[in-house]
């Protein structure tokens, strides 16, 4: 799978609460290790979501690929996936892991499967299946053999560098050409951390444009993009300045408050055809886009 190339210029969102970040600049080829740096409620996390077209920014233009944003988001998230976000991925701590891998399979063939290969013959079907799942294990650099008790260990038994891999594994099996991973530095050792970045850089030599959120020390090779480096930015004059004194929001509460923003926004006639409008266009119902994002979560998720 090729990666996408990710650009953006003068990159802000801003919530109920200030903005979440601003001023971001990126130019990343295809196929590179993003690193979004910055300390915790900075606004890491709705950079992510934000380049993987789950949030729609407010100033500044990006483009993932030949998708521009926000306009066209559907289209950015057709060819994203992500991983380890809290509030999107969770993983269920009471399912296996091979459980885990069976559903994201069934869901990605469900919902992004042609209709040929709908209509395969069953044994062609699990064939295709199996190969799914194997060669996203692989390429996350989990073993199952490994594991407690291989795929039948529950995702509670799991350690916390195994269970990020298990994560990943299950945005891989749809193939993306945009992965975004949150918090991969997250009460990790340094050796695990070290290899966290090992999977990340050789997911890129496969072809993959990697977006991975990280409080520092990212590998000199990656492209760095921080969040605390905005400019000054213009007060809000219905806010209370003692309310809150840091301008972005908890990084823990990026999604729900962006997927809140998201949804009041209108988005057109309804046609589903990868184009977004932007904020205050023309249209009469945000339902049709935000059905779809709905639906791009409980696959994220690897839960109807």
């Amino acid at each position: 799978m090729d990666g996408v190339g990710v650009t953006a210029d003068g990159l802000g969102l801003r919530g109920p609460r200030g903005w979440a970040f601003r001023g971001v600049d990126v130019d990343a080829e295809p196929a590179s290790l993003i690193a979004i740096e910055g300390p915790s409620g900075s606004g890491r996390t709705s950079l992510l979501l934000a380049l993987t077209g789950r949030m729609r920014t407010t100033e500044g233009t990006a483009a993932v690929g030949t998708a521009r944003l926000p306009r066209q988001m559907a289209a950015v998230r057709r060819a994203s996936a992500l991983a380890h976000v809290a509030g999107v991925t969770d993983l269920e701590p009471a399912l296996t892991v091979g459980e885990h891998l069976r559903e994201r399979a069934l869901l990605q063939r469900r919902f992004d499967g042609s209709v040929q290969d709908l209509l395969r013959p069953r044994a062609q079907r699990e064939a295709r299946t199996t190969s799914q799942i194997d060669a996203a294990l692989a390429a996350a650099g989990l073993d199952r053999e490994a594991l407690p008790k291989g795929t039948r260990t529950a995702v509670r038994d799991l350690e916390r560098i195994e269970a990020l891999r298990l994560s990943v594994a299950l945005a891989l099996i749809g193939r993306p050409r945009l992965l975004g991973v949150d918090d991969i530095d997250l009460k990790l050792t340094d050796a695990e951390r070290t290899e966290v970045w090992t999977l990340l850089r050789s997911l890129t030599e496969a072809g993959t444009t990697v977006l991975a959120v990280c409080g520092g020390e990212a590998p000199e090779d990656a492209v760095r993009v921080r969040t605390d480096t905005a400019p000054d930015s213009d007060p809000d004059p219905n806010s209370d300045p003692d309310s809150d004194p840091d301008a972005g929001s908890p990084a823990a509460q990026d999604g729900v408050r962006a997927r809140s923003k998201e949804e009041t926004v209108p988005t057109g006639s309804g046609k589903d055809d990868g184009h977004v409008p932007e904020s205050g266009q023309g249209g009469t119902d945000a339902r049709t886009d935000d059905d779809e994002e709905r639906a791009h979560a409980h696959a994220e998720t690897g839960r109807a």
